[in-house]
């Protein structure tokens, strides 16, 4: 395979990967249960993160309920990090 080949490879999976990214729209808003399911963990322990203020989140009113929501750029720093070490209370 010589160069000129491989610009032209490179460029149709730029291209594909171009097309991907704008099928799919970047979610702005998570719930305790997205999170839960991306992190592998409970969601009563991100509801407890939320909680603790082991992450930022927001309490949504959704009818009657109040449930958290986390935004994107913070899911992406506890998916990279993990949520905040919890500081204890005295």
């Amino acid at each position: 395979m010589n160069v000129p080949d491989i610009a032209i490879r490179l460029e149709r999976i730029e291209t594909l990967l171009s097309e991907l990214i704008q099928q799919k729209p970047q979610k702005e808003w998570f719930s305790t249960a997205d999170l839960a399911e991306l992190t592998g963990r409970a969601e009563f322990t991100v509801r407890e993160w939320c909680r603790l203020g082991r992450i930022s989140a927001e309490k949504e009113t959704n009818g009657r309920k109040r449930e958290w929501r986390i935004c994107y750029e913070e899911v992406q720093r506890i998916l990279n990090h993990g949520p905040r070490p919890l500081i204890p209370r005295n």
